[in-house]
């Protein structure tokens, strides 16, 4: 496994770095860790600088280091460089995982404008998906997307991202220490990333609208980091928000106690079309891990799943109205919350099982060998 650093993650390795990197076996697995710390807090170019570097630094792995098969996932784009690399220079079997489609997602959120760029990254998507043997799409959007490019169906699998239930086993799971939070409050819980792509703004006018209306029973927790999280902060001060607790980013353990104690996971994204089918949020299948109702604020396939599985609720977008009144329905409304968590844990065993999804994978895989 390759990959940078992270200051919330952990790859177990602790010794010097040299040149850059550092590796050893942990669990059973090979790890090289590269110097890179990233975070996003980051600039765009700083990211794009660090993920540049991380690309030219996995192609002297992918073209010396001994492997069957290369695994690339992306976001980045730059991630599949190595692999188009270790396909055509050694002729291993390439297998490509795409998170997001780029630069159709950063084009559609006007984070990425320049034509000559768009240009050069629109060729290093369609040569990583022309390279790879197989190629897979977190949600139906992606594969879609692939497809767009002239791939052959036949070489694209739906695997989405997987319910970690032996993190999230309510059984074993202790609950967090929470005192900010009282016996009889209705916690709701945002986990991940506060960017853009995120909209939490959403989440603060529905607080604004419980303040109004004296639901101080109604908690909202922001857990995480990301380039906004600071006005975030600011915005709840000045307007008086104490409904609203913003936590630091904790490692998935931790998580699994926070979100024991919580009644609601709140699945939100900025309205932007392309994230209805484009994307497949880690934060949704551990709200699912967890048996939490799911809040989503946008349309698409989650929110169509959560429907028929009534799981949750899934409002309209842009409608502060709307998002408060879900919540207040979910405080006012505690044993029909508990039907829908059930509901939520079932869909996660079902369906969203990560054993059994890794399972189909490899199986997929390696039928290319």
């Amino acid at each position: 496994m390759v990959c940078g650093s992270f200051g919330v993650g952990c790859t177990g390795l602790d010794g010097p770095f040299t040149r850059g990197m550092r590796s050893d076996q942990v669990d059973g697995i090979d790890i090289i860790e590269f110097n890179l710390n990233y975070s996003n807090n980051l600039g765009l170019l700083l990211r794009a600088w660090i993920f540049t570097k991380f690309a030219f630094m996995s192609m002297f792995v992918a073209l010396t280091y001994p492997y069957d098969i290369l695994f690339a996932t992306s976001t980045p784009l730059t991630a599949g460089i190595p692999g188009i690399l270790g396909r055509w220079l050694r002729r291993k079997t390439f297998v490509f995982e795409v998170r997001d489609l780029w630069p159709e997602l950063p084009k559609a959120m006007g984070v990425i404008t320049n034509p000559v760029l768009l240009f050069f990254m629109s060729v290093l998507e369609w040569a990583s998906y022309r390279s790879a043997h197989r190629l897979i799409g977190l949600s139906p959007g992606i594969c879609e997307g692939i497809i767009s490019r002239g791939v052959s169906s036949s070489k694209v699998r739906l695997v989405p991202n997987g319910c970690d239930l032996e993190i999230f086993n309510s059984e074993t799971t202790l609950e967090a220490d929470l005192s900010d939070i009282k016996d009889d409050d209705l916690l709701v819980v945002f986990t991940g990333t506060h960017g853009p792509a995120n909209g939490l703004d959403a989440v603060l006018d529905a607080a604004s609208i419980h303040k109004k209306k004296g639901k101080n029973e109604i908690k909202i927790m922001l857990v995480g980091d990301g380039k906004l999280k600071p006005l975030l902060i600011k915005r709840a001060d000045e307007e008086g928000l104490s409904n609203v607790i913003f936590k630091a980013p904790v490692p998935k353990h931790e998580l699994a106690k926070i979100l024991k104690r919580a009644d609601v996971g709140m699945q939100i994204l900025a309205n932007v079309p392309a994230f209805y089918y484009g994307t497949s949020p880690n934060k949704f299948f551990d709200y699912l891990s967890a048996g939490l109702p799911v809040l989503n604020n946008y349309p698409g396939w989650l929110a169509s799943m959560i429907n028929k599985n009534e799981c949750g609720y899934a409002i309209k977008p842009d409608d502060p109205e709307a998002f408060s009144q879900a919540l207040i329905h979910a405080e006012m409304n505690r044993d029909k919350l508990l039907k829908m968590g059930i509901n939520a844990k079932q869909l996660a065993i079902v369906k969203f099982d990560r054993t059994k999804l890794s399972k189909d994978w490899v199986n997929w895989v390696i039928d290319e060998i």
